[in-house]
């Protein structure tokens, strides 16, 4: 059974909760906190991406600073983000041409706007998902391997990710789903997320996050403001409400909400991590999340 992990709160009324599990582990790597069925799998979907960096490096990408943090991260489509992966592809001797993930618009929505007054089109560019692809396609040029088929399962470099993810995991994947950017997707126990996370913390892919939080998402992106508040945490979010959370001291906290929903999954991840002794005074503003009516504040979302 999925335990409560949210509370919706509307005018003093209990409007909805959300369920799922939680998962936190002290520095020494031992479970000092479980909530639900954390050894069943998850597809771990965008926090995937700090793993896919690791084997960009891997695969040699010569990936550094904001190039290599736009890899790990889902970056909201600013000129900034899209010029950084740009030059990735170039360095590579590719176009944006190359890139197989889908055609979107970029998820900042003043940048939308101004694409759609200029008369631009949806492109795979300014997709969330273009800095892993722009990363995955330059370690394929580094290694030498094919770059028209390199989202098969089976392609080198993607054996390279399963291999990666499966040893920071300390388990076996169990399932390959195709992720919303058309990349496989290793399914592992929350468990295995959060034992990953927690070696993922002092790699270059860690640093270049913490580095720069700006390239991971964007202006306001709840991942980029936690790294901001919390120096030295890892922050990132996924789609169907997986999060995971590293400290610079080796505790990781990973969640999944079983609904999919999004709006709980930071105060939940940030509340464990309190549990665990960890301070995150500078980030209460993300402790709870307010609920509106009539242009108003009339309830709190809260982790229970």
């Amino acid at each position: 059974m999925h335990d409560p992990l949210a509370e919706v709160t509307r005018s003093g009324f209990v409007e909805s909760r959300h369920f799922g599990s939680v998962v936190g582990l002290d520095p020494s790597g031992a479970v000092v906190l479980r909530r639900g069925p954390v050894d069943d799998p998850v597809l771990p979907r965008s926090t995937a991406k700090p793993f896919q960096a690791l084997a960009c490096l891997a695969a040699g990408a010569p990936l550094t600073g904001p190039a290599l943090a736009v890899a790990a991260g889902s970056h909201t489509g600013l000129d900034r983000h899209v010029d950084v992966v740009a030059r990735v592809l170039a360095d590579a001797g590719l176009t944006p041409d190359a890139l197989r993930c889908v055609e979107s618009w970029p998820e900042d929505e003043p940048t939308r706007d101004a694409l759609i007054r200029a008369g631009e089109e949806p492109s795979r560019i300014r997709m969330n998902c273009s800095g892993k692809h722009a990363g995955m396609l330059a370690g394929c040029v580094a290694s030498g391997w094919s770059v028209h088929d390199y989202l098969d399962p089976g392609h080198p470099f993607q054996v390279l990710v399963r291999a990666g993810l499966e040893a920071l995991a300390g388990e076996r994947s169990t399932h390959t789903a195709v992720d919303g950017c058309g990349a496989p997707l290793f399914a592992v126990s929350l468990v295995g997320l959060a034992r990953a996370v927690r070696g993922l913390a002092h790699t270059p892919v860690a640093d270049a996050m913490r580095a720069h939080p700006e390239f991971v998402g964007g202006p306001g992106h709840v991942n980029t403001e936690v790294m901001r508040l919390l120096p030295g945490v890892v922050a990132k979010g996924g789609a169907e409400g997986v999060l995971v959370l590293a400290t610079a001291d080796g505790h990781a906290v990973a969640v999944k909400v079983i609904d999919g929903g999004l709006r709980a999954t930071t105060a939940i991840g940030l509340v464990a991590l309190r549990s665990l002794g960890f301070d995150v005074t500078a980030a209460a503003e993300h402790l709870s999340v307010p609920v509106f009516g009539g242009g108003r504040e009339v309830g709190r979302i809260v982790p229970v």
